[in-house]
């Protein structure tokens, strides 16, 4: 497995950041490579992706979600394998950090050469950069959701 980390100072309350990223639906519009993401229940989401011209399916869990604090996921069927956690900590009442960890096992030449070069860390910083723009430039969340998921 392979680890990727950043972290993004947003300008807009930790509320709205967490808020908007609550809604998975609305991925594809900030993280490059992601086709659809279909919520499926509070836990359960459906992705399609494409990137360097190949499609994956695969389902995530959130398996720990703390409004305000964090959402905690893995991966349990498809084409992809992995975990992560995105964090969220208030700078002060108009600016929070977003900070994004994730596992993941590369498949195949093409992709462990991605990961192996950075491309992989730079991917990821690119979608928190498009996240911070989308979220900036609404002001506001497209939607919430605040439920509390706790570990099994």
């Amino acid at each position: 497995m392979s680890m990727v980390q950043q972290t993004i100072e947003v300008d807009v309350p930790l509320h709205t950041a967490y808020d908007q990223w609550t809604q998975f639906e609305d991925f594809p519009r900030f993280m490059d490579g992601v086709e659809q993401v279909v919520q499926i229940d509070e836990r359960h989401n459906h992705w399609r992706t494409k990137i360097a011209g190949v499609t994956r399916e695969f389902d995530t869990e959130i398996v720990d979600q703390l409004p305000d604090q964090k959402i905690a996921w893995r991966t349990v069927g498809g084409d992809v394998q992995q975990m992560g956690v995105v964090s969220f900590a208030r700078l002060d009442d108009a600016r929070c950090e977003v900070r994004l960890a994730m596992d993941y096992d590369p498949q195949g030449m093409v992709e462990h050469a991605a990961d192996t070069m950075g491309m992989i860390d730079r991917r990821v910083r690119g979608d928190l950069d498009r996240f911070k723009s989308f979220i900036e430039d609404r002001g506001v969340e497209s939607g919430g959701w605040r439920g509390r998921i706790t570990p099994s």
